[in-house]
């Protein structure tokens, strides 16, 4: 118990950049006293003294915001950050070396009773704050949730995902610590990658976002290139009005399109 709660106290000192002495994490980082006051509350309800389960779960939820269901699983090293308003539903299961932000809901969407309605985040995953992960899918290791998402799908291992309904925007692939099965010495937990606070990486950008610049910037270039093929008809003498009309294959293309390149009779189009 001891070692857990020095190894939570080592994780949130590690973890967050505003965290003092290890006193001032002890008492005063809600994130901590909810898990203390969870894995209570969860070995009452392997002991199926479910009332007082669901009772020391209510007072952890009374002193601290943070609502964690007793029959909830909850790995090692796991940091709940702020953790106002964090909802983890009965079924479940959080991997070692989590990170779960304000206002995060692990929740279910089937109500067959005794199934497997809440999401498993694998070791390592981090849930940015406000994000709904909802059913009983799997969140791969390392993977990372991006803050209001709504996650409804599986995440494959070192994806990113963001959006509502959330799109994976970074390559999925298993981190070479992963790969190399590399040990820390100290506490034999796998080497983790470089921590990104809610969920944040850098060049991950949404591609629905990119598809759209992109485009915005085709639009533009073809509002250019308008402008280039009337600037041409002009230095060739031809006015829009006068064109109005005109059968479109009286037009030499190959003259314009060489006006328009500068090449013929020394006429160069300024873009």
């Amino acid at each position: 118990m001891f070692t857990r709660l020095r190894e939570a106290i080592a994780t949130i000192r590690e973890r967050d950049p505003a965290a003092g002495s290890a006193w001032e994490v002890l008492t005063c980082y809600p994130g901590l006293h909810a898990l203390v006051l969870h894995r209570l509350a969860h070995a009452c309800w392997r002991a199926r003294r479910r009332w007082l389960a669901r009772f020391v779960s209510q007072l952890a939820r009374f002193l601290t915001g943070i609502e964690i269901h007793p029959g909830a699983t909850v790995g090692r090293r796991v940091f709940i950050d702020h953790g106002m308003g964090v909802v983890i539903g009965e079924t479940a299961e959080i991997g070692d070396d989590c990170t779960i932000y304000q206002g995060v809901t692990l929740g279910g969407t089937s109500l067959t009773r005794g199934a497997k309605r809440h999401p498993t985040l694998e070791r390592g995953v981090i849930v940015g704050a406000g994000a709904k992960v909802l059913g009983g899918f799997t969140v791969g290791a390392e993977a990372k949730i991006g803050s209001n998402a709504v996650v409804v799908k599986p995440v494959p291992a070192g994806g990113t995902a963001v959006g509502n309904p959330a799109r994976v925007i970074a390559p999925a692939a298993v981190p070479a610590s992963e790969a190399a099965a590399g040990r820390n010495a100290q506490d034999g937990a796998p080497a983790r990658a470089a921590f990104c606070a809610y969920g944040i990486t850098p060049n991950a950008d949404d591609p629905v976002s990119v598809a759209i610049h992109g485009l915005i910037d085709h639009a533009a270039t073809q509002s250019q290139r308008i402008d280039e093929i009337v600037a041409a008809l002009e230095r060739l003498g031809a006015s829009l009005e006068a064109l109005q009309g005109t059968d479109a294959a009286l037009l030499d293309l190959r003259r314009l399109s060489a006006v328009i390149a500068g090449k013929v009779d020394g006429v160069t189009v300024e873009s």
